[in-house]
Order: C-alpha cells, then structure tokens, then sequence
C-alpha cells in the first residue's frame, strides 16, 4: 500500500528564469511490520511520485510491536519536530496527525496515542516518527513473564 503524504511545488530562480519542480512525500508499507518512506524531486508531479515510491520500497524497515501497539513509549525527533509515541490499549484505533497516521497505518500499528510537538512539517514529522519507531526495543514474552512472577515473588516476600 502506498500513500502520498505531501507534494510541493519548488521553485529554482536563475538568471535564465524560474525552473518549476515537484518534489513527493510517499510512505509505502506491507501491513504487516515493515514500512518505509522517501523524498523525491522531479519535473513533473507523476514522475515525482514514481520515483518516491521505488525508493521507499527500496528502503523500508521492520517495527518491533507487541500485539497490535508499540512496545514502549518513546520520543522520535527530527529537526525541529517531536513526536510522542505511546503504547496503547486494544480498542483505542490510531490517535495520530496525518503523517504520523500514515505511517503508523503502514506498520501495521492499531493501537496508538501520539503527539507532536515543535514542528508540523509534514516531512520532519514523519522522518521523527520512524525515528522513534526505529528505535523501538524487541520485548520478549519469556522474560516478561519472568519479570512479573519475580515481582509476585518479591511482593509476597516483603508482605509476610
């Protein structure tokens, strides 16, 4: 599946004249964890498109999810945006602007609180958002388990 995000137009002023370009925002996914995303820059809105799209898929990345949300909290940054990522209950659907709804869409996340801060260039925000999702950390079940049962453990201990 893949979705425009954002086009515009770029104007470059020479001595010749104003040379008018496109440039794209495509994010490209399976719907099954990975998602991808790129820039790029053409004569024309099609070709711009195209060429987004290619380098997207060329490019794409794995999301470590626990069931259909995040792992853990974390904080994506680019440039001046911020985007606040936060694991959420089954049956609360994707809470996200736009792009960052696009490309939680495209990892295949269905439950997500999110906020972003500082800047809403769209390009910044998503280049933050698969900072942050990049940077996520596997959770194994085992050792999950583990951890609540020594908690149990530890409680019943200091309570007897």
């Amino acid at each position: 599946m893949e979705k425009v995000i954002s086009i515009n137009r770029i104007t470059k002023v020479t001595k010749g004249g104003k040379k008018l370009s496109f440039s794209a925002l495509v994010v490209v996914d399976d719907t099954k964890g990975k998602v991808g995303y790129s820039l790029s820059k053409a004569s024309e809105v099609s070709i711009a498109i195209r060429k987004a799209m290619a380098n997207a898929k060329k490019n794409m990345m794995r999301v470590n999810m626990k069931g259909s949300t995040i792992t853990h909290e974390i904080i994506g940054e680019c440039s001046g945006a911020e985007v606040l990522l936060k694991p959420a209950s089954e049956g609360t659907g994707v809470i996200a602007a736009g792009p960052v709804r696009a490309v939680c869409d495209g990892a295949g996340i269905h439950n997500i609180l999110t906020k972003c801060h500082r800047s809403n260039n769209p390009i910044n925000v998503v280049k933050a958002t698969m900072d942050g999702l990049s940077r996520l950390k596997a959770v194994n079940i085992s050792d999950a388990d583990s951890d609540d049962k020594n908690k149990v453990e530890k409680d019943a201990v200091t309570s007897a």
